[in-house]
């Protein structure tokens, strides 16, 4: 194979493992075409992202500058602002306005599905030009330890959220499901900040606090996903409220696999 096609080889890999993994937790398996079309909307993304970005550097010029002409607070900017929650804000709205209300959307793990599709996809994109940018097939590896299954989990904690969400506008929760939609958008943003900016800051304590920083990562993603995967069911998304009953008359709730005041556990 030529070193061109072990750079695309190398690029693609981690991307195709992590979505069959994915897939192969889900019980009822997504339509191909629905999964496409939200990994589509993921390299659309990159492009939403370049948009936003433009708009930025106008109110942030700072941008513009190489990372070792940022100041302390502007690499934090940076990395916060200008890249993760960019970033993630428009891997979320492709996952919002297309997956939350879809009538595929069914079983408590299939957001994260889609989730996960949309930001592979982006990520897939992001990669096949970092990789041939640099080149190397040293630097496709790296990135394929990292920087993919990165995308990755800041996915899974989005899908997650936005679960919890579904589950509260089923159990009649409206200020809950705001809470968790919020979340799903602020949680993946810090965790993508605090990823990049250990990388881009320059100083080898937070080099170190990266490295541990990843493992957690890696361990809290596959935990929630196999979690979200066993508690799997089926969910009727178009219920409407039962008309009031006396409350001894009122049936069980359905279990839910949140913690009712912090979601986390």
């Amino acid at each position: 194979m030529s070193h061109t096609g072990w750079l695309l080889f190398l690029a693609i890999l981690p991307v195709v493992l992590i979505l069959m993994y994915v897939y192969k937790k889900d019980k009822e398996k997504e339509p191909i075409s629905l999964l496409i079309g939200f990994f589509a909307l993921g390299i659309f993304s990159c492009f939403l992202v370049l948009n936003v970005s433009d708009i930025l550097s106008l109110f942030m010029p700072f941008m513009d500058k190489e990372l070792s002409n940022m100041t302390f607070n502007e690499v934090f900017l940076y990395a916060f602002i200008c890249v993760a929650l960019t970033e993630e804000v428009c891997k979320w709205v492709m996952v919002y306005f297309k997956g939350y209300n879809h009538k595929e959307f069914d079983e408590l793990y299939d957001i994260l599905v889609y989730s996960i599709f949309v930001s592979l996809g982006f990520a897939f994109f992001e990669n096949i030009l970092y990789v041939f940018n640099l080149g190397t097939i040293s630097a496709a590896i790296l990135r394929a330890v990292s920087a993919i299954p990165g995308h990755a989990c800041d996915a899974v904690f989005m899908g997650y959220y936005l679960s919890l969400a579904k589950q509260c506008r089923i159990l009649n929760k409206p200020n809950k499901e705001k809470e968790y939609i919020r979340m799903s958008i602020f949680i993946p943003t810090i965790l993508h900040g605090i990823y990049d900016f250990c990388l881009m800051s320059g100083y080898m304590i937070f080099v170190i606090v990266f490295l541990v920083f990843v493992i957690w990562l890696y361990i809290m993603s596959i935990g929630k996903l196999n979690k979200l995967a066993k508690a799997n069911r089926n969910i009727n998304v178009h219920q409407q409220r039962p008309n009031p009953v006396p409350q001894q008359q009122l049936p069980q709730q359905p279990p839910v696999m949140y913690c009712s005041g912090c979601g986390l556990c």
